[in-house]
Protein backbone atom coordinates (compact mmCIF):
# COMPACT_ATOMS: atom_id res chain seq x y z
CA UNK A 1 0.00 0.00 0.00
CA UNK A 2 1.38 3.33 -0.96
CA UNK A 3 1.73 6.24 1.49
CA UNK A 4 -1.23 8.29 -0.16
CA UNK A 5 -3.49 5.24 0.35
CA UNK A 6 -2.79 4.22 3.82
CA UNK A 7 -3.14 7.76 4.68
CA UNK A 8 -6.69 7.71 3.24
CA UNK A 9 -7.44 4.34 4.86
CA UNK A 10 -6.58 5.56 8.24
CA UNK A 11 -8.79 8.77 7.00
CA UNK A 12 -11.25 6.30 6.46
CA UNK A 13 -11.25 4.37 9.62
CA UNK A 14 -10.76 7.55 11.74
CA UNK A 15 -14.19 9.34 9.95
CA UNK A 16 -16.21 5.45 10.53
CA UNK A 17 -14.79 6.46 14.37
CA UNK A 18 -16.26 10.10 14.47
CA UNK A 19 -19.70 8.88 12.90
CA UNK A 20 -20.07 6.28 15.28
CA UNK A 21 -19.76 9.31 18.46
CA UNK A 22 -22.69 10.10 19.03
CA UNK A 23 -23.34 12.81 21.24
CA UNK A 24 -26.45 12.58 24.06
CA UNK A 25 -29.04 15.07 23.84
CA UNK A 26 -29.67 17.01 26.87
CA UNK A 27 -32.74 17.49 27.57
CA UNK A 28 -36.14 16.58 29.31
CA UNK A 29 -37.65 13.65 27.55
CA UNK A 30 -41.15 12.64 27.53
CA UNK A 31 -40.42 9.73 29.30
CA UNK A 32 -37.52 8.90 31.65
CA UNK A 33 -37.13 5.60 30.30
CA UNK A 34 -35.66 7.27 26.67
CA UNK A 35 -32.38 8.56 25.76
CA UNK A 36 -31.83 10.63 22.92
CA UNK A 37 -28.29 11.09 20.44
CA UNK A 38 -26.91 12.58 17.61
CA UNK A 39 -25.12 11.64 15.07
CA UNK A 40 -24.36 13.17 11.14
CA UNK A 41 -23.38 10.58 8.04
CA UNK A 42 -20.31 9.88 6.43
CA UNK A 43 -20.37 10.53 2.46
CA UNK A 44 -22.12 8.52 -0.11
CA UNK A 45 -21.89 9.82 -3.58
CA UNK A 46 -26.14 9.04 -4.07
CA UNK A 47 -27.03 11.55 -1.48
CA UNK A 48 -28.76 8.24 0.65
CA UNK A 49 -27.74 6.80 4.12
CA UNK A 50 -25.72 3.75 3.99
CA UNK A 51 -27.83 1.18 5.77
CA UNK A 52 -24.89 -0.23 7.71
CA UNK A 53 -23.72 3.22 9.16
CA UNK A 54 -27.43 3.79 11.11
CA UNK A 55 -27.77 -0.33 12.02
CA UNK A 56 -24.08 0.79 13.59
CA UNK A 57 -24.79 4.04 15.27
CA UNK A 58 -27.81 2.63 16.39
CA UNK A 59 -25.98 -0.03 18.24
CA UNK A 60 -23.68 2.79 19.88
CA UNK A 61 -26.43 4.77 21.09
CA UNK A 62 -27.98 1.15 22.96
CA UNK A 63 -24.90 0.70 24.35
CA UNK A 64 -24.79 4.08 25.95
CA UNK A 65 -27.54 3.21 28.69
CA UNK A 66 -26.03 0.07 29.46
CA UNK A 67 -22.54 -1.08 31.05
CA UNK A 68 -19.44 -1.16 29.03
CA UNK A 69 -19.71 -4.85 30.01
CA UNK A 70 -22.79 -5.68 28.96
CA UNK A 71 -22.71 -6.14 25.13
CA UNK A 72 -24.89 -6.97 22.39
CA UNK A 73 -26.02 -10.07 21.10
CA UNK A 74 -28.44 -9.64 18.58
CA UNK A 75 -30.41 -6.96 16.94
CA UNK A 76 -33.25 -6.99 14.46
CA UNK A 77 -33.92 -3.68 12.46
CA UNK A 78 -36.34 -2.36 9.76
CA UNK A 79 -35.80 0.12 7.23
CA UNK A 80 -38.17 2.12 6.62
CA UNK A 81 -36.98 5.43 4.63
CA UNK A 82 -34.34 6.29 2.65
CA UNK A 83 -32.25 8.22 4.86
CA UNK A 84 -30.27 11.78 3.74
CA UNK A 85 -26.61 12.15 4.00
CA UNK A 86 -26.94 15.86 4.45
CA UNK A 87 -29.15 16.01 7.46
CA UNK A 88 -28.22 15.12 11.29
CA UNK A 89 -29.73 11.29 12.46
CA UNK A 90 -31.68 11.35 16.14
CA UNK A 91 -31.63 8.81 18.16
CA UNK A 92 -34.36 7.72 20.52
CA UNK A 93 -33.04 4.45 22.90
CA UNK A 94 -35.70 3.02 25.07
CA UNK A 95 -34.99 1.00 28.16
CA UNK A 96 -37.26 -1.95 27.65
CA UNK A 97 -35.64 -4.26 30.45
CA UNK A 98 -32.85 -5.16 32.54
CA UNK A 99 -32.09 -8.01 33.84
CA UNK A 100 -29.64 -9.77 35.73
CA UNK A 101 -28.17 -11.17 32.49
CA UNK A 102 -29.54 -9.67 29.81
CA UNK A 103 -30.43 -6.21 28.81
CA UNK A 104 -33.26 -4.96 25.96
CA UNK A 105 -33.59 -1.95 24.31
CA UNK A 106 -35.63 -0.71 21.02
CA UNK A 107 -33.77 2.11 19.08
CA UNK A 108 -35.44 4.40 16.51
CA UNK A 109 -33.79 6.53 13.97
CA UNK A 110 -35.21 9.86 12.96
CA UNK A 111 -34.31 12.24 10.16
CA UNK A 112 -37.16 15.25 9.90
CA UNK A 113 -39.04 14.02 12.25
CA UNK A 114 -39.84 10.66 10.29
CA UNK A 115 -38.43 7.46 11.81
CA UNK A 116 -35.77 5.98 8.93
CA UNK A 117 -35.03 2.57 11.17
CA UNK A 118 -36.81 1.09 14.05
CA UNK A 119 -34.34 -1.51 15.80
CA UNK A 120 -34.32 -3.91 18.34
CA UNK A 121 -31.15 -5.19 20.33
CA UNK A 122 -30.82 -7.28 23.25
CA UNK A 123 -27.36 -7.35 25.70
CA UNK A 124 -26.05 -9.68 27.91
CA UNK A 125 -23.13 -10.52 30.51
CA UNK A 126 -20.24 -12.45 29.41
CA UNK A 127 -21.55 -15.90 30.64
CA UNK A 128 -20.18 -19.66 30.09
CA UNK A 129 -22.90 -22.12 28.62
CA UNK A 130 -23.37 -24.71 25.71
CA UNK A 131 -21.01 -24.16 22.65
CA UNK A 132 -21.38 -25.07 19.47
CA UNK A 133 -20.84 -23.58 15.69
CA UNK A 134 -20.72 -24.48 12.34
CA UNK A 135 -17.13 -24.86 10.43
CA UNK A 136 -15.53 -22.28 7.63
CA UNK A 137 -15.32 -23.23 4.57
CA UNK A 138 -11.82 -24.48 3.17
CA UNK A 139 -10.00 -24.36 0.02
CA UNK A 140 -10.64 -20.76 -0.24
CA UNK A 141 -7.70 -18.55 -1.55
CA UNK A 142 -6.12 -16.44 1.34
CA UNK A 143 -7.29 -12.38 1.37
CA UNK A 144 -4.00 -11.50 0.01
CA UNK A 145 -4.35 -13.93 -2.76
CA UNK A 146 -8.12 -12.37 -3.78
CA UNK A 147 -8.15 -8.72 -5.25
CA UNK A 148 -9.51 -5.87 -3.59
CA UNK A 149 -13.09 -4.93 -4.90
CA UNK A 150 -12.19 -1.58 -6.20
CA UNK A 151 -9.68 -3.44 -8.60
CA UNK A 152 -12.56 -5.15 -10.57
CA UNK A 153 -13.91 -1.64 -11.09
CA UNK A 154 -12.63 1.31 -13.39
CA UNK A 155 -12.72 4.79 -12.36
CA UNK A 156 -14.01 5.28 -16.00
CA UNK A 157 -16.41 2.25 -15.77
CA UNK A 158 -18.34 3.29 -12.93
CA UNK A 159 -16.94 6.45 -11.27
CA UNK A 160 -19.89 6.72 -8.47
CA UNK A 161 -19.25 3.23 -7.56
CA UNK A 162 -15.55 3.54 -7.36
CA UNK A 163 -16.08 6.81 -5.35
CA UNK A 164 -18.20 5.38 -2.88
CA UNK A 165 -15.55 2.60 -2.42
CA UNK A 166 -12.63 4.72 -1.59
CA UNK A 167 -13.92 6.37 1.51
CA UNK A 168 -15.82 3.28 2.89
CA UNK A 169 -13.71 2.07 6.19
CA UNK A 170 -12.88 -1.54 5.04
CA UNK A 171 -11.28 -4.12 2.44
CA UNK A 172 -13.19 -5.89 0.76
CA UNK A 173 -11.50 -8.67 -1.07
CA UNK A 174 -14.32 -10.85 -2.88
CA UNK A 175 -12.83 -14.67 -3.38
CA UNK A 176 -15.88 -14.87 -6.67
CA UNK A 177 -15.36 -12.17 -9.29
CA UNK A 178 -17.53 -8.89 -8.44
CA UNK A 179 -21.09 -8.24 -9.88
CA UNK A 180 -20.63 -4.73 -10.12
CA UNK A 181 -18.47 -5.66 -13.48
CA UNK A 182 -21.05 -6.86 -16.06
CA UNK A 183 -21.51 -10.81 -17.09
CA UNK A 184 -19.88 -12.03 -13.99
CA UNK A 185 -23.22 -13.39 -12.82
CA UNK A 186 -23.03 -17.21 -12.05
CA UNK A 187 -26.98 -19.24 -10.92
CA UNK A 188 -24.52 -22.48 -10.30
CA UNK A 189 -23.15 -20.43 -7.86
CA UNK A 190 -24.54 -21.44 -4.13
CA UNK A 191 -22.27 -19.37 -1.70
CA UNK A 192 -20.52 -16.13 -2.56
CA UNK A 193 -16.86 -15.26 -0.07
CA UNK A 194 -15.48 -12.06 0.85
CA UNK A 195 -12.31 -11.63 2.67
CA UNK A 196 -12.71 -8.27 4.43
CA UNK A 197 -11.23 -6.25 7.26
CA UNK A 198 -10.72 -2.65 8.88
CA UNK A 199 -8.42 -0.61 6.16
CA UNK A 200 -6.54 0.17 8.92
CA UNK A 201 -5.70 -0.30 12.93
CA UNK A 202 -9.25 0.21 14.72
CA UNK A 203 -8.54 -0.15 18.01
CA UNK A 204 -9.77 -2.30 21.07
CA UNK A 205 -12.51 -0.97 22.53
CA UNK A 206 -15.63 -3.94 21.92
CA UNK A 207 -18.30 -1.55 21.84
CA UNK A 208 -17.23 -0.19 18.66
CA UNK A 209 -15.67 -3.36 17.37
CA UNK A 210 -19.39 -4.75 17.36
CA UNK A 211 -20.82 -1.32 15.98
CA UNK A 212 -18.23 -1.75 13.06
CA UNK A 213 -19.41 -5.34 12.25
CA UNK A 214 -22.80 -4.20 12.03
CA UNK A 215 -21.63 -1.35 9.90
CA UNK A 216 -19.80 -4.18 7.56
CA UNK A 217 -22.60 -7.08 7.55
CA UNK A 218 -24.70 -4.78 5.16
CA UNK A 219 -22.36 -5.70 2.58
CA UNK A 220 -23.55 -6.82 -0.61
CA UNK A 221 -25.74 -9.54 1.30
CA UNK A 222 -28.08 -9.54 -0.94
CA UNK A 223 -26.03 -10.49 -4.22
CA UNK A 224 -26.62 -14.03 -4.06
CA UNK A 225 -30.09 -13.33 -4.54
CA UNK A 226 -28.79 -11.66 -8.41
CA UNK A 227 -26.94 -14.66 -8.62
CA UNK A 228 -29.55 -17.45 -8.68
CA UNK A 229 -31.25 -15.04 -11.20
CA UNK A 230 -28.08 -14.34 -13.35
CA UNK A 231 -28.18 -10.30 -12.99
CA UNK A 232 -25.71 -8.20 -11.90
CA UNK A 233 -25.33 -4.38 -10.22
CA UNK A 234 -25.36 -3.05 -13.86
CA UNK A 235 -28.58 -4.73 -15.28
CA UNK A 236 -30.54 -2.36 -16.81
CA UNK A 237 -34.13 -1.84 -15.07
CA UNK A 238 -32.93 -3.47 -11.25
CA UNK A 239 -34.12 -1.68 -8.40
CA UNK A 240 -32.83 -3.32 -4.61
CA UNK A 241 -33.44 -1.77 -1.43
CA UNK A 242 -33.04 -3.29 1.76
CA UNK A 243 -35.89 -3.75 3.78
CA UNK A 244 -34.99 -5.57 7.41
CA UNK A 245 -31.56 -7.10 9.19
CA UNK A 246 -30.67 -8.90 11.64
CA UNK A 247 -27.52 -9.90 13.07
CA UNK A 248 -26.82 -12.27 15.75
CA UNK A 249 -22.88 -11.98 17.38
CA UNK A 250 -21.36 -15.80 18.85
CA UNK A 251 -17.89 -14.17 19.90
CA UNK A 252 -16.28 -10.35 20.58
CA UNK A 253 -14.74 -9.61 17.25
CA UNK A 254 -11.67 -7.61 16.14
CA UNK A 255 -12.85 -5.81 12.71
CA UNK A 256 -9.21 -4.89 11.70
CA UNK A 257 -8.25 -8.54 10.91
CA UNK A 258 -9.47 -10.54 8.60
CA UNK A 259 -12.94 -12.42 8.35
CA UNK A 260 -14.30 -14.22 5.63
CA UNK A 261 -18.08 -13.61 4.83
CA UNK A 262 -19.77 -16.47 3.61
CA UNK A 263 -22.97 -15.65 1.75
CA UNK A 264 -26.40 -17.32 0.03
CA UNK A 265 -29.42 -17.20 -0.65
CA UNK A 266 -32.37 -19.02 0.47
CA UNK A 267 -35.17 -17.94 -1.32
CA UNK A 268 -36.64 -14.89 -3.48
CA UNK A 269 -40.18 -14.45 -3.87
CA UNK A 270 -42.74 -11.37 -4.00
CA UNK A 271 -40.48 -9.39 -5.62
CA UNK A 272 -38.00 -9.41 -2.35
CA UNK A 273 -35.14 -11.84 -1.93
CA UNK A 274 -33.64 -13.23 1.35
CA UNK A 275 -29.96 -13.09 2.13
CA UNK A 276 -27.98 -15.27 4.25
CA UNK A 277 -24.37 -14.85 5.90
CA UNK A 278 -21.97 -16.08 8.39
CA UNK A 279 -18.60 -14.07 9.13
CA UNK A 280 -15.65 -16.22 10.08
CA UNK A 281 -12.38 -15.14 11.56
CA UNK A 282 -9.60 -15.97 9.60
CA UNK A 283 -9.10 -18.81 12.19
CA UNK A 284 -11.82 -20.55 11.48
CA UNK A 285 -14.26 -19.08 14.43
CA UNK A 286 -17.84 -18.16 13.70
CA UNK A 287 -18.01 -14.67 14.90
CA UNK A 288 -21.92 -13.64 13.12
CA UNK A 289 -24.48 -14.84 11.63
CA UNK A 290 -26.95 -12.34 9.48
CA UNK A 291 -29.83 -11.92 7.82
CA UNK A 292 -31.90 -9.58 5.35
CA UNK A 293 -34.41 -9.64 3.11
CA UNK A 294 -34.66 -6.84 0.35
CA UNK A 295 -36.74 -5.39 -2.41
CA UNK A 296 -35.21 -7.29 -5.61
CA UNK A 297 -37.10 -5.82 -9.11
CA UNK A 298 -36.20 -5.61 -12.53
CA UNK A 299 -38.21 -3.24 -14.19
CA UNK A 300 -38.93 -2.94 -17.80
CA UNK A 301 -36.77 -0.77 -19.47
CA UNK A 302 -38.74 1.64 -22.11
Amino acid sequence: MTDEASSEAEANVARLHEILDLRRLEFTAASSETDFFIGHSQYKPDGRVFGGQVLAQCVIAAAATLPSDRLIHSLHGYFLRAGDVSEPIEFGVERLRDGRSFSARRVHAYQKGAPILSLSASFQDDQPGLSHAEQMPTGLPAPEDCPELLDYIGDEDSPVVSDWLRKRPFEVRPVEPSLHTSGVSDPSIAEQHSWFRASSRFGDDPVLNAAALAYASDFNLLEPVLRHHELTWRTPGLRVASLDHAMWWHHRVRVDDWMLYVQESPAAQGGRGLGYGRIFAQDGTLLATVAQEGMVRVKEVQ
